[in-house]
């Protein structure tokens, strides 16, 4: 099963196996017909029209905020409604260093997100702590704090890269069970109860069960 993005060939896409791997798991768990074709379509829907939460703490947000100009227009793609609540984001783009102190204030804004909700680690500073790795007050890698969906190297990015990067996530989302929960790798509940964070309660945004309570704005 080929998986496209925004009319791109699947041969210009890499990391063509991750997909593939998420395509097989499907096939392999079954699913009934009728909630397959709805799943189909509202995935479709979905990818076609991901909402970024307006986020940025260094260079790297310049760089995204030329996605929205007329030489790249996100527009053509649906992904231009930038929003300014976490309840109304499908997806948080990291773009910039992320210290400890900010720490707190990134996984208190991923878990206002409703779900499903997605994260893309923009830059060498957010994937991996990049020039600053050995320093005492940079963060190695948002992925200690929130779990991470795609992963876009470079310091900065290109605007170029930044759009193949959400037309991965694109991808990703269209792979997805929407009805009966998300194939992730990981429960959500479960990496954040193993990555805590001094000062937020994670709690206070979930069910008993481990479930995210229900609060979305998003219309």
């Amino acid at each position: 099963m080929e998986v496209t993005a925004q009319g791109v060939p699947y041969e210009a896409f890499k990391d063509n196996e991750y997909i593939e791997s998420l395509v097989k798991e499907l096939q392999e768990n079954g699913t009934n017909v009728v909630v397959g074709s709805l799943d189909k379509l509202i995935n479709w829907g979905r990818s076609n029209s991901l909402w970024p939460l307006t986020f940025a703490t260094s260079c790297c947000g310049i760089e995204f905020v030329s996605l929205g100009a007329a030489r790249y227009d996100m527009a053509r793609f649906g992904w231009e409604v930038a929003r300014s609540s976490p309840r109304q984001a499908d997806f948080i783009m990291v773009a910039g260093t992320i210290v400890h102190r900010m720490a707190p204030v990134l996984r208190r804004l991923y878990d206002q997100m409703a779900e499903p909700k997605y994260v893309i680690a923009t830059g060498a500073c957010a994937v991996s702590g990049g020039p600053f790795r050995n320093s005492y007050h940079v963060v190695k890698g948002v992925d200690q704090i929130i779990p991470v969906d795609v992963y876009l190297p470079g310091c900065p990015p290109r605007p170029e890269a930044m759009i193949y990067s959400i037309m991965q996530l694109s991808r990703k989302v269209k792979v997805e069970r929407f009805f009966g929960g998300v194939n992730r790798q990981q429960k959500q509940a479960d990496f954040l109860r193993e990555h805590p964070v001094e000062g937020v309660n994670d709690a206070a945004d979930f069910n008993t069960d481990g479930r995210q309570a229900p609060v979305s704005d998003k219309q």
